[in-house]
């Protein structure tokens, strides 16, 4: 066996001991805030985990979500909790370990059967996984092979998703309410003076948070990225300018009304670049009848850099239109969700615990 087989075979070993660790310490801690520490690294090796098994969009996404906007989320909700959780009757847990036990044996089991991590005789890269390598170029052009199947062969799919994300961030928010409780207190009351180095910090971090998003943004057609992982680091700018210069501060600057709207906006241009197409006379979402031809015969090819990409402008164009519909939507529904988090208060849940 050869060593570099050995290292990744030591290195997954590590990861999954590592996994195991922390899952056990997550099921034995009573402490909230403990546990959602914990869930926090969980994500972060699962991050590394999937680089190492050559999925670095897949990596960016758990990172950016497990153990970025989800670690926020949840540490603002344990404010309206107590600290620790009740101690839980063993007896009770014995019906759901089992059937967890038997579940996951199942998957085991199933598992096995198989093929081998990279076999090129896999269904899923001897049929459409293969014709997706083989056209992509011709195809789309773009060096991303994620962001081709994504944006343009599964575009409907993505469509959908960005949806369900839009729809699930309203149904949070119409549970919690969208805004500021009348008990919460205003935003010098929260941070005082006391964080001037905090603050200062956070200026700085800020605007650099939010240009590394829009590289990200840019940067999807070539290497890890898109419009989902730069709707959430662009949204954890925004909340952590709510944690440090105060919510009100930051719905003065995006009210909630706003932040919805441009949700809904979102899924808009998502679709409105497919009808767009369609009026054009091609299929939805078909990003080579973007623009009519013959505005599309007064375009030069140098306007992608390349004569040799001229024909695949359509699809630059269409999956940056989308891509920006995906940052707006995923963007304004984090902090839609966070306002109706961040908007609460103890005495807030106590007293719609009674109704």
């Amino acid at each position: 066996m050869p060593a570099s087989i050995n290292a990744s075979l030591m290195l997954d070993i590590v990861l999954l001991v590592m996994l195991l660790v922390v899952a056990g310490a997550i099921v034995r801690t009573r402490s909230l805030l403990a546990a959602i520490i914990l869930f926090s690294i969980y994500s972060l090796i699962s991050a590394v985990w999937l680089v190492v098994m050559d999925a670095p969009d897949v990596a960016f996404t758990e990172a950016v979500v497990g153990a970025g906007i989800s670690t926020i989320v949840l540490l603002g909700a344990i404010l309206l909790t107590r600290g620790e959780t009740e101690k839980p009757d063993w007896r009770k847990l014995i019906a759901p370990a089992l059937i967890c036990a038997s579940v996951g044996g199942v998957l085991i089991y199933a598992a096995m059967g198989l093929p081998e991590l990279g076999d090129p005789a896999s269904p899923a890269n001897a049929h459409v996984g293969r014709a997706y390598l083989q056209r992509t170029a011709s195809d789309i052009g773009v060096p991303n092979m994620v962001t081709a199947v994504l944006a343009t062969y599964r575009g409907l799919d993505t469509l959908g998703e960005t949806a369900v994300i839009f729809a699930a961030g309203i149904g949070v928010a119409l549970m919690l309410g969208f805004g500021p409780r009348s008990s919460l207190a205003p935003a010098p009351a929260q941070l005082g003076d006391h964080h001037v180095t905090l603050r200062v910090a956070a200026k700085m971090l800020i605007p650099l948070i939010a240009l590394f998003a829009l590289y990200v943004q840019f940067h999807g057609d070539l290497g890890a990225g898109g419009g989902f992982q730069a709707g959430v680091i662009m949204s954890v700018a925004i909340i952590l300018h709510a944690l440090v210069f105060g919510l009100r501060e930051t719905m003065a600057a995006i009210p909630p009304r706003v932040a919805r709207s441009i949700a809904s906006l979102g899924v808009l241009i998502y679709a409105g670049v497919g009808i767009v197409c369609m009026i054009n006379g091609g299929a939805f979402l078909d990003y080579d009848y973007l623009f009519p031809p013959e505005i599309e015969a007064q375009i030069p090819g140098w306007v992608l850099g390349d004569d040799a990409h001229a024909p695949h402008w359509g699809q630059h164009a269409g999956i940056l239109g989308i891509e920006i519909g995906v940052l707006l939507t995923v963007t304004a529904t984090m902090v839609t969700v966070f306002y109706g988090f961040a908007g609460r208060t103890v005495d807030d849940a106590r007293r719609e615990a009674r109704r």
